[in-house]
């Protein structure tokens, strides 16, 4: 491959290159293993985690997009062999019973009928547990549970949820209705397992490890942030932003990376919404095609003609992955 451009615009001519394609940058690889191993946490989010734990209270990370709010879950519940981290992602149309279960109860319906039977003892094949029942069921080990973005929620979610982060249990009506009949029913949970649930109740023994994000677009209600404990997540220093580069991508870039680096603190300085991993896409496109003839991203920072920066394709490259996040 003579250049590092594997899509050439050419739909006429097809060819192979996409063999050529070199392997995910760390933080695209979807594997369950790798996700938060890169993580580098600091003293007060260190700190805070241990509280969260200690008090079974929830963490409320706020910070900007990038500062690795999500990942700090991954992190803990890798660390601490928790298992699988149970995501609920927050939209305005989000409501607490969607984090607690679901019942498919026209599915049951249209099977029932279609059977000519009552399929009164098959209902829990029609429940799912969300990822926050998920979360609260009995268990030697509390589990992770990561509701991301929050503050995209609607208004009466985080008092909806005050309630179920002091008791730690819930029911399920559908359920506690047949207990007499039915007492043990097996339902799917929000990571593919099935769990018994007992009379229709889910009671907590260990209280989940809950990490709230937010991206500070809103604030929330005195009950609920009291209920919380809180972390800022600052914007990654300089000498920071160098180990999340080497924790990547190793060590032998960061000489080369070091200009796109200033780039983009130039750039956050100035007053630009960016994210840590606009930086790492930059930097990962120089790891990858530093070897060809065409290295876009050295070229594009090193290119000088009467003390200028040519107004190149490959400069323009870098800008697109430096691009400031706030609309316009």
């Amino acid at each position: 491959m003579t250049s590092w451009k594997i899509f050439q615009g050419t739909p006429d001519r097809p060819h192979d290159d996409i063999d050529k394609l070199p392997k995910p940058p760390s933080w695209r690889r979807f594997d369950k293993e790798t996700r938060g191993v890169t993580y580098l946490a600091k003293g007060e989010e260190i700190e805070l985690v241990n509280a969260a734990l200690y008090l079974r209270r929830p963490l409320l990370v706020t910070g900007k997009p990038g500062t690795g709010k999500t990942s700090l879950a991954y992190a803990v519940a890798k660390e601490l062999k928790l298992g699988e981290v149970l995501r609920w992602n927050i939209t305005t149309r989000s409501n607490l019973m969607q984090g607690l279960y679901s019942y498919d109860a026209i599915g049951r319906l249209q099977d029932s009928k279609s059977s000519n039977q009552d399929n009164l003892d098959k209902i829990g094949d029609y429940i799912k547990l969300g990822a926050l029942g998920t979360a609260l069921l009995p268990s030697s080990k509390p589990k992770v549970l990561l509701i991301d973005e929050m503050d995209k929620s609607d208004i009466d979610l985080p008092n909806d949820l005050l309630n179920i982060f002091e008791e730690g249990k819930f029911e399920i009506p559908e359920l506690t209705r047949i207990a007499d009949k039915l007492p043990e029913i097996n339902v799917q949970t929000h990571d593919s397992q099935t769990a018994k649930i007992i009379r229709g109740k889910v009671p907590c023994q260990a209280f989940p490890f809950v990490l709230l994000t937010s991206n500070g677009e809103r604030e929330f209600p005195p009950a609920f942030l009291r209920r919380c404990l809180r972390l800022d997540l600052r914007e990654p220093t300089p000498q920071e932003l160098e180990a999340i580069v080497k924790v990547h991508l190793g060590d032998s870039i960061i000489e080369q990376a070091k200009p796109i680096i200033k780039k983009f603190l130039d750039k956050r300085n100035s007053g630009d919404d960016l994210a840590t991993d606009q930086l790492l896409n930059a930097i990962y496109m120089l790891s990858s095609t530093v070897n060809t003839s065409d290295s876009p991203i050295v070229e594009a920072v090193n290119e000088q003609q009467d003390g200028k920066k040519k107004d190149s394709e490959k400069q323009q490259l870098i800008e697109r992955l430096l691009q400031n996040l706030k609309s316009t």
